[in-house]
């Protein structure tokens, strides 16, 4: 990710429903990329700035939302490792492509909630 530092106080500036929301736009961005050949590169991109978000804000959630993101984090760190083979495949673009949007539901749905 470039500019890490930038990109996290940025991130920390807002508050959580708008960090959340943040998150919930990357991982469509991820669902987005990954169905397309080309988009292999910014799938990967999307996966790593996702667990950088999730890293930078559960620690200020409430605990049943923290445990859901770092069980999310762990996903998306399983994806990241096996994305170089797996984007050749197409079955597994669009399984990573559902899953994604599926993710950024749930988090949209905490979000709608008002992170309860």
């Amino acid at each position: 990710m470039k500019n890490r530092e930038r990109i996290q106080a940025r991130y920390l500036s807002d508050a959580l429903p708008l960090r959340l929301a943040g998150l919930a736009a990357d991982l469509g961005r991820v669902a987005s990329s990954a169905r397309h050949e080309t988009g292999g590169a910014a799938a990967a991109a999307m996966l790593e700035e996702s667990q950088y978000l999730i890293e930078w804000t559960a620690a200020e959630a409430p605990i049943e939302l923290a445990a859901e993101l770092v069980d999310l984090q762990a996903l998306l760190a399983l994806w990241r490792r096996a994305w170089p083979e797996a984007q050749q495949i197409p079955l597994l673009r669009s399984l990573l492509a559902a899953q994604a949007k599926q993710w950024a539901d749930q988090v949209m749905r905490h979000v709608a909630e008002d992170v309860r």
